[in-house]
């Protein structure tokens, strides 16, 4: 289960690095034929837009995984050891639970734009649209993965955010 775990870990960091790097390179171009040349690329803004949400949606996983997702844990912190895990189990599935709906509610706003075109590229309107179940879906992978870290506050990364531990009353 590991290795399947560091494989998906690794392949969801790459096309979250692929597709911001395809932002990155569409905007840069858009915005020098813009203003160099006083053109710009009709499906640049779109596609540019459309691919912002897919990584930030396949990228939630990874940042929940870091620690960098929005939480409040005054009063978590504050409550007994065993209720503090049963508090942040319960908000683990109810994360889990949470990105199933919206896997769920994205498959069929997908399917209701699937026979409609986007205006600059033309194509299927669930293309893109399928960002928000696939990526709601990577989430749950990752949760489910990571649920009994998470839990315990053992985020990734040299770079996981100061201060998601717990912090005793030295301030360590």
């Amino acid at each position: 289960m590991e290795r399947f775990e560091r494989a998906f870990v690794t392949l969801n960091r790459g096309v979250v690095g692929l597709i911001l790097a395809a932002v990155f390179a569409i905007v840069f171009v858009n915005v020098v034929l813009r203003y160099g040349f006083g053109r710009s690329l009709s499906w640049g803004e779109e596609s540019a837009r459309f691919l912002m949400v897919a990584g930030a949606y396949l990228g939630a996983g990874l940042a929940l995984r870091e620690g960098r997702l929005v939480a409040i844990n005054a009063l978590i912190e504050r409550l007994p050891d065993a209720l503090r895990l049963a508090m942040r189990y319960a908000i683990a599935a109810l994360m889990i639970v949470f990105m199933l709906a919206v896997v769920w509610i994205g498959l069929r706003f997908a399917v209701f734009g699937a026979d409609k075109l986007t205006m600059a590229t033309e194509i299927s309107r669930a293309i893109p649209y399928s960002a928000i179940p696939i990526g709601a879906a990577v989430f749950v992978v990752h949760g489910l993965l990571f649920l009994r870290r998470f839990v315990h506050m053992e985020f990734e990364g040299d770079d996981a955010v100061a201060g998601a531990a717990p912090v005793d009353e030295s301030g360590r």
